[in-house]
């Protein structure tokens, strides 16, 4: 009758009967597409089944809420459940039935119309919707996966069965032949069986099943460790002893020996040095008298591994070419032009050296180009590392790098011995057998930021792997036999000198690398950030472009550095919110303005122009070098009745603290040349601050600013906002020079100063910033602090020693 074909099934749904019996099912759940055997005990249930066998043989099966109700009423039951077809009925003991029925579809029940002398309802058929398309087919293939995982772990369940779910063509069938046959709980069916999607089906069946699998898994790892413990030794003991038997009795070569054997043949291809060679030798002898279950059997093939492994004798051949060279650093990097200009001598050196290879002059040549150790020092963001990657791809090498930050143990460079269980060779020789060549470009980052401790001082280890007369012959510990590491190119990398030790800098030639102008990081954001943001978060180039203000309202309002890191952040977050848009569908095209930046990002977190700010009296602008870049920064001066005490303030270090000692100093000591009422010593407590508390300062150069504020507070008169000064000051008035100079005044230009007061000696510094920066400013070059004072005030009005009015300016450029 039923079942038969898939026509019986379509004229059965198409002849749904308006009403039907319920049949209420305890500790079950009727998915569709299966056959349920199904016993009724209850009397109300076996008249419902008898009177169904007389009818049309279809029944509602829903599942009870609570188990133990014998005859639950409509609202105890579920709602959603199967269509059943009763295909067979068997007479059981005390009046009881057997049935098997086929669930053909989904329903939902929409009212009950009866409960006597069973329950009746009506009905609707509720197909699942079963999606299509990549995630459908993604969440099928899981769900077959991990069913096929139980199925292994389920020793009792053929593996045939996994072949089986592979086979189900339907998502929908797939859900409910795998939900019907796992193990479960009957809430979890039920939520199944209610949910429309069949994605949703079947993302919370992977769930569920996973959880199942994890179950399993810890069983029987649980299972196997016990086994384990129960004589292993001995077991594996007579196991070995009977399969060595076996192997004498069939004349087959032994394991062990063949492993020997493939180790001495690797030996010979890999042409190993000569003393690495005798090494691998020596080691593999004594492993082949050891057994392979000994433990230093693993540890001496652990060895030969690496041996055999590391490339001696494979390296990259060197592209010489210097406007490839050129093309290709040009291309990475915006401007840059002395270390783009080094780079380029090296490589020029290098294929002098190869062209003239038969010249008395070649090792001559070969250690002045190969042993160059470079080491880019500058703040973060300006590109130190990338310079390192676009070396390498000028030259054809392979890359590798390695961060130093924060090393304490020596033996991270040169590796343990290898008497120390878990011995490994140093990160150098790692890094080398990472890159697969000989010769990389290997970058040493943070080179500043070593530390040492009681396992000793990793900084002193570098001095051979940096030093090219010593490199050649590099012993790892572990190794223990000569490594080549003259045909690398060493480059490194650190914010600041300081703290690099004294020898180990001596080793390497500086090339500085100072913050960018905003000029240039204009240049840099259009010409790479934007295009890799934009790549980053899958726009194209055509959806999204940014006005030259915008980029500079990013840079002058929302970063404040003195390379580009931050600034690539902000455009990835503008990018971000203008993928939001165009996901959406609200735009095809945004064109980022200035408006646009401000509601992208938010209120701006810098005020551009520090030249604006207020002139009162007792306020004066310095300017700061620290590891991150130059800085600017304000000194504040006040007084108060009092008897001559001096307050310091805003985490000064000693240095800087002596700075306003020898200010007050100086001040009270020509008070009568500068027109300053000595009373207002005696009679006032001086306090002095710098601004932004918790940030330690120290250095000498902030001398002529300390004089500037104290002087302003005491004549009463302002210093000029758009003036910037930097420099020593002595008890005799004198100006000394300072460092950093061009750090400080790119921080002055970012701030939108105009004016700069220096050192007489130190403008011969000038020669180093670019040219954009010296036409837009204007540098006053000062020996003594009273032509600082004639030109810093606002209204000057003394004229103790015939000072000019206003210091003559100096226009670089």
């Amino acid at each position: 009758m039923f079942g038969a074909s898939e026509h019986n099934l379509d004229d059965i749904l198409r002849q749904l009967p308006d009403e039907l019996p319920v049949l209420p099912l305890r500790n079950m759940v009727a998915f569709p597409f299966t056959m349920m055997p199904i016993a009724v005990g209850v009397p109300r249930s076996v008249k419902l089944v008898r009177d169904a066998m007389q009818d049309h043989r279809l029944v509602a099966l829903v599942t009870s809420f609570d188990p133990e109700i014998d005859e639950p009423q409509p609202d105890q039951v579920h709602r959603v459940g199967g269509l059943g077809y009763i295909q067979r009925a068997v007479q059981g003991e005390n009046d009881s039935l057997q049935l098997i029925v086929h669930i053909i579809e989904r329903i939902k029940i929409t009212e009950f119309v009866g409960s006597d002398p069973y329950l009746k309802a009506r009905i609707e058929v509720a197909p699942d919707v079963e999606e299509t398309g990549p995630e459908a087919e993604a969440l099928s293939r899981s769900l077959i996966e991990i069913a096929r995982g139980i199925v292994e772990l389920m020793p009792n369940v053929p593996n045939q069965v996994g072949d089986f779910l592979e086979q189900v063509d339907s998502h929908r069938l797939l859900v409910y032949v795998i939900a019907a046959n796992a193990r479960m709980d009957l809430s979890v069916r039920q939520e199944i069986l209610e949910l429309d999607s069949v994605n949703a089906k079947m993302r919370r069946l992977i769930e569920v099943m996973a959880q199942e699998k994890e179950v399993l898994e810890i069983g029987a790892k649980i299972t196997e460790e016990t086994q384990q413990k129960l004589g292993k030794e001995q077991r594996e003991f007579f196991l070995r002893r009977q399969l060595d038997e076996i192997r004498k009795e069939l004349g087959e070569e032994n394991d062990e020996a063949a492993e020997i054997e493939s180790y001495r043949k690797k030996i010979e291809e890999a042409h190993l040095p000569k003393e690495a060679e005798e090494q691998a030798i020596r080691e593999l002898k004594r492993m082949e008298r050891l057994s392979s279950q000994s433990a230093e059997y693993g540890v001496i093939k652990t060895y030969v591994d690496w041996l055999v492994e590391m490339p001696w004798n494979k390296s990259s051949e060197d592209n010489l070419d210097i406007e490839n060279a050129r093309k290709v650093l040009n291309e990475d990097h915006y401007d840059l032009k002395d270390v783009k200009d080094r780079i380029l001598e090296f490589l020029a050196v290098r294929k002098l050296a190869k062209e003239r290879a038969n010249e008395d002059a070649q090792q001559e040549l070969d250690a002045e180009g190969a042993g160059a150790i470079l080491l880019f020092v500058g703040p973060p963001g300006v590109g130190k590392t990338s310079l390192g990657k676009s070396i390498a791809r000028a030259l054809g090498r392979e890359f590798t790098r390695m961060s130093l930050g924060g090393m304490r143990d020596e033996a991270e460079i040169r590796g343990h011995r290898r008497t120390y269980i878990g011995a490994m060779p140093g990160r150098i020789i790692q890094a080398i057998k990472r890159a697969g060549t000989r010769n990389p470009v290997f970058m040493l980052d943070e080179v500043d930021k070593i530390g040492a401790d009681w396992r000793g001082d990793p900084a002193s280890a570098l001095l051979e792997v940096l030093d090219p007369q010593q490199n050649n012959t590099f012993r790892d510990h572990y190794l223990d036999v000569d490594f080549d590491l003259s045909d690398v190119i060493f480059i490194t990398t650190a914010n600041q000198l300081d703290t690099i030790p004294g020898p180990l800098l001596d080793r390497m030639e500086v090339i500085q690398l100072d913050g960018y102008t905003e000029y240039e990081k204009l240049k840099i954001a259009q010409e790479h950030l934007i295009q890799r943001q934009l790549r980053a978060n899958s726009l194209r180039p055509d959806e999204v472009t940014f006005q030259e203000e915008a980029l500079r309202k990013i840079i002058r309002e929302y970063t404040r550095e003195a390379g580009v890191r931050n600034l690539e952040r902000e455009i990835g977050a503008v990018l971000r919110k203008a993928a939001i848009r165009i996901a959406a569908g609200d735009a095809k095209i945004i064109v980022v303005t200035p408006e646009l930046v401000r509601e992208y990002l938010g209120k701006p977190r810098f005020h551009f122009g520090a030249a604006n700010r207020p002139e009162i009296p007792g306020v004066a602008t310095g300017l700061a070098w620290t590891p991150v870049g130059g800085d600017v920064l304000f000194v504040e001066a006040t007084r108060s009745r009092g008897h001559g005490n001096l307050t310091i303030t805003g985490q000064l270090g000693k240095v800087m603290e002596e700075s306003v000692r020898i200010a007050y100093s100086y001040l009270r000591a020509h008070a009568d040349e500068l027109g300053i009422d000595e009373d207002r010593f005696e009679n006032s407590d001086f306090h002095i601050h710098v601004p932004e508390g918790a940030v330690p300062k120290d250095g000498p150069s902030a001398g002529i600013t300390m004089t500037t504020a104290m002087f302003s507070l005491l004549v009463g008169q302002p210093v000029r906002a758009e003036v910037a000064m930097t420099g020593e000051i002595t008890l005799r008035g004198q100006v000394l020079p300072i460092g950093g100079v061009k750090m400080k005044v790119l921080a002055a230009h970012r701030a939108g100063l105009r004016t700069i007061i220096l050192p007489e000696r130190n403008m011969d510094d000038l020669d180093e910033l670019p040219d954009d920066v010296r036409n837009d400013l204007t540098f006053v070059p000062v020996q003594t602090i009273d032509e600082v004072l004639a030109a810093a005030i606002r209204h000057p009005e003394f004229n103790a020693h015939d000072v000019p009015s206003i210091a003559e300016p100096v226009t670089a450029g």
